[in-house]
């Protein structure tokens, strides 16, 4: 395997390889047998444009081809940071069919992000598109390359200066699906929830990763005349194996790419395509609750919507079946590391709406274990540990966090604080892990607090999560500063901005005290900052509700 990273024990791959978990096929091979039952189908399509599988082989063969000439070659790292589009998938295959490894990193990502990426992945090259949103991503890979010199080539989906445009046609006899590989060799690298500062490399292999988007795509009812809506980034590892772009791609589905979230635009593109499946996180069901009943007549065609990110709430869960009886709404407990849970399509409303689901595998092994690492009582609260044929052994070139993250016998510590439900299902009820989830992207406090320690004006800074009705969670930062020394809430996002943090990680509230709340260790006290904050949150809502009432 590849150098930093930890295989499975011998033992347990040949145990996944005889039971059949493990095919001896990789990602490109799987997919080209996919499409050959049905190479005139379409099977993704953007704002732009649509792919027949015919159509889809030949251009991700032919930027195998403009990769390889480029010096793209085998276990070589490419950033990938492009929005939902047909290229994501083009360039993405492309990458695998020549054994390059894919690191998916968020459109949303800014200089400390990328550099981080980069130099911790030895990156030889990333693909942007030019401009996304307003933002210059074409002159910060300029800068990023000129800073970082294992950074040779930035592809990019349009031309732009210091770029290699792969939207042009690059004549290739290449065939995709040609290239050999072994499948217990890496195939990409998702991103941890960043739990301990920047986000750890994790690395999927192809074996592994076929299997979660197979079983995935079991798990949900996607066949091959479904119709899968992408609008959560295609980075992650939700949108793009759970089942997602991969699970549509095996079973010959099809995908249809939004780079909107918005309630209304997703309301238009699952009438306009027939939309039957939509991953998506509370936040955006919640949008669609809140559409007008005008609208909520475009979503006829949608049969099941699965949700994951975080916790969905029993409340919204009824609503959301009360506003669309024919909707069968599940949900997903997921981790990029591994471990799927699924609420069966057929499971009764009381557990389907209460419950996070079970393992999707049954070579899945999990416990839950108490603060002592002993497992807990049957229907107790513990930390939720898992391993199995898809979860990994450890993280990319971090053999630190390994000794923390992971147990002596290979069980991944998920931080997760679960408990065991009389329907055999879990139930999450918290966590350990000191991140915000603020819709379903997870913020690590250690990174921002990191960044806010280094404004002269602070002396020290701790980021908490505040309730929030509509995403969940929200970024609080109480901060003390330096005698005579002030900061408001615009100066701190001002001041992340100019360090290139990524815009959903800034703070939405500031709170500034005299002293952070201490233990006898030294370490802060953010459980008594969480109450803080959620008693001012209160009184601040009675105030509005009080004041609404004199009116």
């Amino acid at each position: 395997m590849l150098e930093g990273c930890t295989p499975f024990p011998a033992e347990f791959a040949k145990r996944y390889v005889s039971a059949g978990i493990w095919r001896r096929e990789t990602i490109p091979q799987a997919i080209a047998r996919a499409a050959l039952e049905r190479p005139d189908s379409v099977t993704i399509v953007d704002s732009n444009r649509a792919l027949a599988y015919s159509r889809l082989h030949a251009e991700a063969g032919s930027l195998a081809a403009l990769l390889s000439r480029n010096g793209i070659a085998s276990n070589d790292r490419v950033i990938i940071q492009l929005p939902n589009c047909v290229e994501f998938a083009t360039l993405t295959l492309a990458c695998l069919e020549v054994g390059a490894i894919p690191v998916m990193a968020l459109p949303a990502f800014r200089k400390a992000e990328l550099e981080y990426l980069v130099a911790l992945s030895d990156a030889k090259a990333i693909a942007i598109s030019p401009e996304h949103r307003g933002f210059d991503h074409a002159a910060l890979a300029r800068e990023i390359k000129s800073r970082l010199p294992t950074l040779e080539s930035i592809f990019s989906t349009a031309p732009a200066d210091g770029c290699i445009s792969i939207r042009e046609r690059h004549d290739s006899s290449h065939t995709f699906g040609s290239s050999t590989g072994d499948p217990l060799d890496v195939a990409l690298f998702l991103l941890s929830g960043g739990t301990t500062g920047m986000p750890k490399l994790i690395p999927r292999t192809h074996a592994d990763y076929l299997y979660n988007a197979r079983e995935s795509a079991a798990a949900t009812g996607l066949t091959s005349e479904s119709r899968i809506l992408i609008a959560l980034p295609a980075e992650h590892n939700f949108p793009l194996a759970c089942p997602g772009l991969l699970g549509a791609l095996l079973v010959g589905a099809r995908v249809v790419f939004s780079q909107s979230a918005k309630a209304a635009d997703l309301a238009h593109t699952i009438e306009r395509e027939q939309i039957t499946h939509l991953p998506c996180v509370p936040t955006l069901a919640i949008g669609l609750l809140d559409l007008p009943q005008s609208s909520r007549a475009q979503l006829r065609s949608l049969r099941v919507i699965t949700i994951g990110g975080q916790r969905l709430q029993e409340p919204t869960a009824h609503a959301l079946k009360h506003a669309f009886a024919h909707l069968v709404v599940q949900q997903v407990l997921g981790m990029a590391e591994g471990l799927l849970c699924y609420t069966r399509l057929d499971e009764c409303e009381e557990v389907a709406f209460t419950t996070q689901g079970s393992p999707l595998s049954p070579s899945d092994e999990i416990r839950i274990v108490d603060s002592d690492g002993v497992d807990a009582a049957p229907g107790a609260l513990g930390e939720l540990l898992c391993r199995g044929p898809y979860t990994i052994r450890g993280y990319f070139r971090a053999p630190d966090r390994n000794r923390e993250a992971f147990t002596a016998d290979g069980f991944y510590r998920t931080g997760d604080l679960v408990r065991l439900g009389p329907s055999g299902n879990l139930v999450v009820e918290g966590r350990i892990k000191d991140l915000i989830n603020r819709g379903g992207e997870k913020i690590s406090a250690e990174e921002i607090e990191a960044h806010l320690i280094a404004h002269p004006a602070v002396s020290a800074a701790a980021v908490i999560a505040m309730p929030d009705p509509l995403l969940g969670e929200k970024t609080c930062v109480y901060l003390a500063l330096r005698d005579r020394e002030s900061l408001t809430l615009p100066a701190v996002r001002a001041f992340l901005e100019a360090r290139g943090v990524a815009q959903f990680k800034w703070p939405e509230r500031v709170e500034i005290v005299a002293e952070l709340p201490l233990t006898n260790v030294g370490k802060i006290r953010k459980a008594e900052l969480r109450r803080d904050i959620a008693v001012k949150l209160a009184a601040e809502a009675a105030l509005s509700a009080s004041g609404t009432v004199a009116q």
